[in-house]
């Protein structure tokens, strides 16, 4: 038997939003939301506060921040080719990926520059300079700009026998428009020129060279002497690093708890968590980065972990019997909820309600993007401590009466009650939301005149059991219910039984989602090339992922991290 009742959280919303809430109530909601069982978009490890800080690098003591990826590379000419080596990359980039940077603006732009200083100052150097130091040994470290993507480079290249070509720059470099000396750093006993080279009118990047290393940094204006007070920022290279690194010290590799390169290994690329966390790194201290390399084998992957106090069991089992089976893509990460208590304050929970929210959670936590529902509706499924969880219900529903929601509506300003349905021992609770996104149009509302905008949808909160669910797509959250009532067949019928799976990838069901979003943001009527061109050459490529079977990214059974930086194989597994 069900009930359906009024919350009085919907007569008692607390502060009144403001409108600009009311239009962008998508954003909030999914971040407020999924960080309310502290899961990050992506794939994170969430966790208490680390063991003890780790260990401060040689690098960061001679003033260069810790990269936030890393490049080790047997030639640098030949890394986007050995990436079209994976066969799914093959099919879904082709060869334009490798044209695309071959003919790229910096890079064509860099070597007119050079040509030109070659022939006005009558230097005896060939054209094929950059393709030759291109094919060189080389590892870039690399920092994120202010818009969050790999921007800022370092490179330490070998450089062979190119020492002696590259000697009459510098003689250039007191008589040339775009090439100039900036200054000198010490390395041992000898004086290095260190020089800016402009390119493309309004770029440029720095260089050095001592014995058999080339050092180039791509922003000058990360370069910073410690001897002048100025303080080092994010991105930022000291000149006694750079000195460092001209007297052959392997600073990038310690950065990311790594060795340096085997010689076996032709391209190793790492990245720390602080670009795939998206913002939340603070959320996810014990997901330290992910790693691959390429030998004669192939390509393997790699995932960082840092040990942390009162770690849980990396449990996921509950998490996939949760999920309803045909998941275009899943993630699941273990639970430490105390840590989330100020953010739900922050979002608008009571005290009362934060306290009791973090005091049951346990467990893992997991999402999941479904094809038959949207890119920004994931369902989210966490564990509860206890089968008799009814206790907590009335907290759950004064925390999501106070997080979900906005005030709105075309003539008056309100906010639409939260409904209530109690079937046994399970609860749910739903608000219709306004919003551009919803997968329901106003006109099919029950008032439409209240709804704000042209759509809206119905969000949706439930327990069933031990199990908390929580998604934007309320169809979703009720196959959720009917997966756990043993009406729909779980992920857990597909997944591997006998290693830990944090994350599932299923590549027709994504297709299916990548195809539907790329074309809803592109109308035809409004967007006609782009759709056309979403057409010709994004959709094939689409076609060619789903032709791939489902893949578990898994880990062996019983992992835990023991230490800072400690790198655990990951091993694709075909389902």
């Amino acid at each position: 038997m069900s009930d359906d009742t009024v919350s009085p959280a919907a007569v008692t919303p607390g502060p009144k939003p403001s409108r600009y809430w009311a239009g962008k109530n998508v954003r909030a909601i999914v971040i407020g939301l999924c960080l309310v069982v502290g899961v990050a978009a992506g794939m994170g490890w969430l966790m208490l506060k680390s063991k003890a800080p780790a260990p401060q690098l040689a690098a960061e003591k001679l003033g260069m921040s810790r990269p936030d990826g890393l490049l080790e590379t047997h030639s640098l000419s030949q890394l986007p080719r050995d990436l079209l080596a994976v066969p799914f990359l093959k099919e879904t980039l082709t060869e334009d990926f490798v044209f695309y940077y071959e003919t790229h603006a910096d890079r064509l732009g860099l070597i007119g520059s050079l040509r030109r200083i070659i022939y006005e100052h009558e230097l005896k150097l060939q054209d094929t300079l950059i393709e030759q130091l291109f094919d060189q040994p080389a590892d870039v470290a690399l920092w994120r700009g202010a818009d969050g993507r790999l921007k800022d480079f370092l490179l330490v290249m070998d450089r062979g026998g190119l020492a002696k070509v590259l000697e009459p720059l510098a003689k250039v470099a007191l008589d040339d428009s775009q090439l100039s000396k900036l200054a000198d750093v010490k390395v041992g006993n000898d004086d290095v020129a260190l020089y800016q080279l402009s390119y493309n009118a309004s770029k440029a990047l720095l260089f050095a060279s001592h014995g058999d290393k080339l050092v180039v940094l791509s922003n000058p204006t990360k370069l910073y002497d410690p001897q002048s007070g100025a303080t080092q920022e994010s991105g930022s290279v000291s000149t006694q690093a750079i000195a460092a690194l001209l007297n052959g010290d392997k600073l990038f590799p310690e950065a990311f708890g790594l060795q340096p390169r085997a010689p076996e290994v032709k391209q190793r690329l790492s990245v720390n968590a602080s670009v795939l966390a998206m913002g939340y790194q603070r959320f996810i201290p014990n997901f330290a980065g992910l790693r691959f390399d390429m030998d004669d084998k192939g390509w393997h992957s790699f995932l960082a972990m840092d040990e942390l106090d009162d770690q849980p069991d990396f449990d996921f089992k509950p998490i996939w019997q949760a999920m309803p089976m045909g998941a275009s893509a899943c993630v699941a990460v273990p639970l430490a909820a105390e840590q989330q208590k100020p953010l739900l304050l922050k979002l608008g929970a009571d005290e009362t309600a934060a306290q009791a929210l973090t005091e049951h959670m346990a467990g893992a936590a997991g999402l999941c993007w479904y094809a038959d529902s949207r890119l920004y509706t994931p369902l989210l499924v966490a564990s509860l401590k206890d089968e008799d969880s009814a206790s907590l219900d009335g907290e759950l529903g004064r925390l999501f009466g106070s997080m979900v929601g906005a005030y709105e509506g075309k003539v008056d300003e309100h906010v639409f009650p939260v409904i209530e349905k109690q079937q046994g021992d399970n609860r749910q609770w739903q608000r219709q939301v306004s919003s551009r996104f919803g997968p329901y149009a106003a006109k099919d509302a029950a008032n439409p005149d209240a709804i704000t905008g042209q759509a809206f949808m119905n969000v949706s909160l439930a327990r069933h059991g031990s199990t908390l669910l929580f998604s934007l797509d309320d169809k979703l959250l009720d196959k959720a219910l009917g997966t756990l009532d043993k009406r729909f067949p779980p992920m857990a019928d597909v997944v591997p039984k006998d290693l830990l799976m944090p994350v599932y990838f299923g590549p027709d069901a994504m297709a299916q989602l990548m195809q539907r979003e790329t074309l809803d943001s592109l109308p035809q009527d409004m967007e006609p090339v782009f759709y056309n061109a979403a057409q010709t050459y994004l959709i094939p490529k689409l076609r060619k992922l789903g032709g791939y079977g489902k893949y578990a990214l898994t880990l062996p059974e019983g992992t835990e991290p023991d230490g800072h930086w400690q790198w655990l194989p990951l091993q694709w597994k075909a389902l």
